[in-house]
């Protein structure tokens, strides 16, 4: 089942439940799909896996900054609505890793290129952002990634 099909049959599951809260959600997934679906970087009118992917992940960077400036200009209820459609589009991502293995993978990594100083984090970044596509956030890749090269 692709995420459109999915989000639909969630979209539909809400509408039943009367859960107004998860369809602002999905229905901003959904509609985020489609304006990716007929732009520029879709073929054909599909959207790869790495493209959904990344969309959602885009998806939860907003809704998590949204919430932080609401939380820091002291808006409690709309940071709790951006966080929990940051939990429903969490759903729709793959597993996330532990730090423990992430760290395990980013020193196979550094080994791999022979990495050793601050000049090659962008080596080691690209690979390590392309191995972990979706299971880990770039913010704290590149986190572990400067404390093990420093």
């Amino acid at each position: 089942m692709s995420l459109e099909e999915q989000v639909n049959a969630d979209i539909k599951k809400a509408m039943l439940a009367k859960d107004s809260k998860t369809l602002e959600a999905l229905r901003a997934v959904k509609a985020s799909l489609l304006l990716v679906k007929t732009g520029k970087e879709s073929k054909d009118g599909e959207v790869s896996k790495d493209a959904e992917i990344s969309l959602l992940q885009r998806l939860v960077k907003q809704r998590k900054e949204s919430a932080e400036i609401y939380l820091n200009q002291e808006r409690k209820e709309l940071a709790e609505v951006e966080l929990f459609q940051v939990e429903v589009i969490q759903k729709y991502l793959p597993e996330q890793i532990s730090e423990d293995v992430l760290g395990k993978i980013i020193e196979e990594i550094i080994q791999e290129t022979g990495a050793s100083s601050m000049k090659d984090m962008g080596k080691v970044m690209a690979l390590t952002s392309q191995k972990l596509a979706g299971k880990a956030e770039s913010k704290q890749i590149a986190a572990m990634v400067k404390s093990k090269l420093s």
